[in-house]
């Protein structure tokens, strides 16, 4: 097995690697050495600070020797950092302002080596590709350096190059963590180590992906695609006769970095707006495509001011080399996880915790599902809109130690993507919650029930032990309407035609009874209900929509022709 096999390996090959630097084991002993060193410098100069006094006036001094630690030690652990720097609620400011540069403020390799590459890669001089280029890279990333150009047919670009040597240095980083998740894995508590292999496979799975630039611009388009209707998230286009495996040429997006809030202000772009947008766009990427972003850091990310001006502002993602696939069955058991929070059904949500892999098949729940209630219950206080995401993970990493739960490999982009997410946010507001978007979406998700899936979760919703819940109607519709883009009469109109259609023949039976049950008219809740929605729903407006959804479930019984030869259906 020699190193030209392992060094032009496109995929993630674990026992590929293994072999090679187990018959080389000088490489990873050197390798090790220095990690080690990196770490251990560092860490000695943390508590020399302390012991001697001095650790306030050297804080900025250790923060950025972390910084040249992570930038020696090469991309691999230049990722940390980047995850790392996304935190506020978890690094301390002056660190965190240094581990911020490793976005896109790092080291440049030389322009004579980035320019052979991009000779060797597209078979032609530098000159007869771009009509100009920028003399020096305009940002230097982990994996890679862009350079502003304009193509001979007028269009501004970004050219992507990625650095030399990378597949040496990121496979053996790997096989070092790889060999560091088996032998720690035994020592941590309970299921803490399980499958930590598997996770740091998953990770060089995704690594491999992304230093393959062909692979990138396949996922910007299919990202673009999903996103074709959503006018506030741009993706750039890609020019593939101008790209390759190690050179991509996509288009040229001038925004301004999310985390430059004073540049975002002097733009006069709605930061709450930029949240929103980010939050949004991330839960349509798993609950609706499957299809998600995976390193969603502040690098990767432009704000810039709406084209048509229909929009506060828009959100630009650049970067697809990090991309991750959610299985459908996947997807909808995230949803029913949302709606039993939201239920507060704590048995089934143990059971959505055995279907995504956190708890094995086999497990007593019996003394889990208490403990979810204690620590849920909690978080969520009173209100759904109590909820405070940063308590729950805390309060679960303490669960992990004391109840067998894992986390499944899968999982481990998808959790480490939703708290980059809401990272981003807390840089942007101190006070945001994810959930405050989170809940409202998925809300608004299953009253519209466009389609027969989500029908059946609202129905989940509605009913509890064969019962209709009026409360809990009443909670849906009031955690929609904090979505300031949900209009309830399109959704009142779905639900009066759903009601009128052969599918909704449980549901009129069991909204009759609901009326009528314990011999007594519940006016009372109806009453309730109105007084919530009355504001929305205007006695002109909700006539009209009453006869489109009669109209609309007439044609769906008996199907007329049009004049234009179409066939009216039910939506």
């Amino acid at each position: 097995m020699g190193q030209h096999s392992l060094y032009d390996s496109k995929r993630y090959d674990s026992d590929l690697i293994g072999r090679y630097y187990g018959r080389r084991p000088w490489l990873a002993v050197f390798r090790t050495f220095q990690i080690l060193f990196a770490f251990l410098s560092f860490f000695i100069g943390l508590k020399l600070d302390k012991w001697l006094g001095r650790a306030d006036s050297n804080r900025l001094q250790r923060a950025e020797q972390l910084r040249h630690a992570l930038i020696r030690l090469g991309p691999t652990f230049i990722k940390v950092g980047q995850a790392l720097s996304t935190r506020p609620d978890l690094i301390r400011k002056d660190f965190l302002d240094e581990l911020v540069k490793l976005q896109d403020q790092l080291p440049a390799f030389p322009n004579d080596t980035a320019f052979q590459i991009i000779e060797a890669e597209l078979e032609r001089p530098v000159d007869e590709v771009y009509r100009k280029i920028s003399p020096l890279p305009v940002a230097a990333a982990s994996l890679g350096q862009v350079y502003r150009a304009t193509l001979y047919s007028g269009e501004e670009v970004a050219v992507k190059v990625q650095r030399p040597n990378l597949v040496p240095v990121i496979s053996l980083d790997l096989y070092l963590m790889r060999w560091a998740a088996s032998w720690a894995s035994p020592f941590l508590p309970l299921n803490l180590g399980h499958d930590l292999t598997l996770i740091v496979d998953e990770f060089g799975t995704k690594l491999y992906e992304e230093i393959d630039y062909l692979n990138e611009g396949r996922n910007a388009e299919r990202f673009a695609t999903n996103f074709r209707d959503d006018p506030t998230v741009k993706v750039p286009s890609i020019f593939w006769r101008y790209s390759s495996q190690r050179v991509l040429t996509l288009e040229w997006i001038p925004g301004i970095k999310l985390t430059n809030t004073e540049q975002i202000q002097q733009a006069q772009l709605d930061q709450d707006a930029l949240i929103e947008i980010g939050v949004r766009s991330g839960l349509r990427q798993l609950l609706e495509f499957g299809f998600f972003h995976a390193d969603p850091h502040p690098g990767n990310l432009f704000a810039l001011p709406s084209l048509d001006g229909k929009a506060p502002a828009v959100m630009a993602y650049i970067d697809f080399g990090m991309m991750d696939q959610l299985e459908e069955s996947a997807k909808e058991t995230l949803v029913d996880s949302v709606v039993h929070l939201i239920n507060k059904d704590y048995e089934d949500l143990a059971r959505d915790f055995v279907k995504l892999g956190f708890l094995t098949p086999d497990i007593d729940l019996k003394p889990i599902i208490p403990a979810l209630e204690t620590v849920l219950g909690e978080a969520l206080g009173e209100k759904v809109s109590d909820f405070n995401f940063k308590t729950i993970t805390d309060k679960f990493s303490e669960l992990m130690y004391e109840y067998p739960f894992r986390l499944p490999a899968k999982f481990a982009l998808i959790i480490r993507s939703l708290i980059t997410q809401e990272g981003l946010a807390l840089t942007l507001n101190p006070e945001f919650k994810i959930v405050d978007i989170a809940f409202p979406y998925v809300a608004k998700r299953l009253l519209t029930g466009e389609s027969p899936e989500l029908r059946r979760r609202l129905l989940e919703v509605l009913f509890k032990d064969g019962k209709f819940c009026w409360n809990r109607l009443e909670n849906l519709i009031e955690i929609a309407r904090s979505d300031n883009n949900f209009d309830l009469l399109p959704t009142a109109q779905l639900g009066l035609q759903f009601l009128l259609s052969d599918e909704g023949k449980f549901l009129r039976r069991e909204v009759l009874i609901a009326l009528t049950e314990d011999d007594r008219l519940h006016t009372e809740e109806v009453q309730r209900l109105w007084q919530l929605v009355k504001d929305d729903l205007q006695p002109a407006r909700l006539l009209t929509a009453a006869i489109s959804a009669l109209v609309a479930n007439t044609a769906a019984i008996n199907p007329i022709p049009s004049a234009f030869g179409f066939v009216a259906s039910d939506r």
